[in-house]
């Protein structure tokens, strides 16, 4: 997630880093070297006028903002979809540490603190890693061990496995210090929520926009930009090229953007920062239980957060 602090008007025009624009300078330069072609032939192919004019363009170009806009509007849906997932992530996360804390006799203790801590942070990154498809034996010896991870690893579920292994921690305090049922019920709630945003995760990245809203919306977007300057050049003539570049812009990073937002979980510059909120996550359940918490993330020279 590209991080800035606030630019002015001006120089908003010529930010670099975070924009698409370096992605798709070479679709811009095909547009660009198309409409000079265009003024050079004043808009012939093989000696033919391609006989267009502005006005399909509007009509075309209205119906292909619309298009544009419910694309865009499908990915950050997914996106917002996902940033409130790991938002509950982290209440969840809070929440049920602080009852443990609390609510369970004993539950404070340091033994009892370092296991219940290392398990539910070991849930957070080994759900990221699940998500992003990267391998997180790192972070589950890091935070399990080098046993309980190859344990671990050996699951295809490995974010249910360890929930399963965190019911079965608060089971076995109930059985060592009595507490009630009540208290057990209010404890399953919150594994019960973190059961949710693991299958609100996994909906999300296993389930992609279909792909032949992309495939045409992709088609529709090059083939205006192809054809634009041979409808433009008998009425802009050498601003041709300009013109068109900006258009071309407009378009293609448009559907840029929303084939980056749609993948919430990626590693493209504009997907969320899970590693910051893992991060997060990690430090604020580790300050609760009183233990030395790690220094926060963030972002780096090129203004991104992973």
């Amino acid at each position: 997630m590209i991080i800035r602090p606030g630019q002015n008007w001006f120089r908003m025009l010529f930010v670099w880093r975070g924009s698409v624009l370096q992605s798709i300078i070479p679709q811009l330069s095909f547009v660009g070297a198309l409409s000079v072609l265009a003024v050079f032939t004043h808009g012939r192919i093989f000696g033919e006028k391609i006989p267009l004019s502005t006005a399909p363009f509007t009509l075309f170009g209205l119906a292909l903002a619309i298009f544009l806009a419910f694309r865009n509007n499908a990915s950050y849906a997914r996106f917002i979809e996902a940033r409130h997932l790991w938002g509950s992530l982290l209440i969840s996360a809070r929440t049920l540490t602080s009852q443990v804390l609390n609510y369970v006799p004993n539950g404070d203790s340091q033994d009892d603190r370092r296991i219940f801590s290392s398990l539910l942070i070991a849930f957070v990154y080994v759900l990221k890693h699940q998500l992003r498809r990267t391998d997180p034996s790192s972070d589950m010896e890091r935070l399990l061990g080098k046993e309980q991870a190859r344990l671990l690893n050996e699951k295809n579920y490995k974010p249910v496995d360890i929930l399963n292994r965190l019911r079965q921690v608060l089971v076995a305090l109930q059985r060592d210090t009595g507490y009630s049922d009540m208290t057990r019920w209010i404890l399953n709630e919150q594994l019960v929520e973190l059961g949710k945003v693991v299958g609100g995760c996994e909906r999300i990245a296993s389930t992609p926009i279909p792909f032949a809203y992309s495939v045409l919306l992709h088609r529709t977007v090059y083939a205006y930009c192809v054809l634009l300057p041979f409808g433009l050049v008998d009425s802009t003539e050498l601003f041709t090229p300009l013109l068109c570049v900006f258009i071309a812009y407009t378009l293609i990073a448009l559907e840029a953007i929303a084939n980056e937002v749609a993948e919430p979980f990626g590693l493209a510059p504009n997907a969320l920062a899970l590693d910051a909120m893992a991060r997060t996550i990690e430090r604020s359940v580790l300050e609760l239980c009183e233990f030395d918490v790690p220094d926060e993330l963030l972002p780096g020279e090129s203004f991104q957060l992973t």
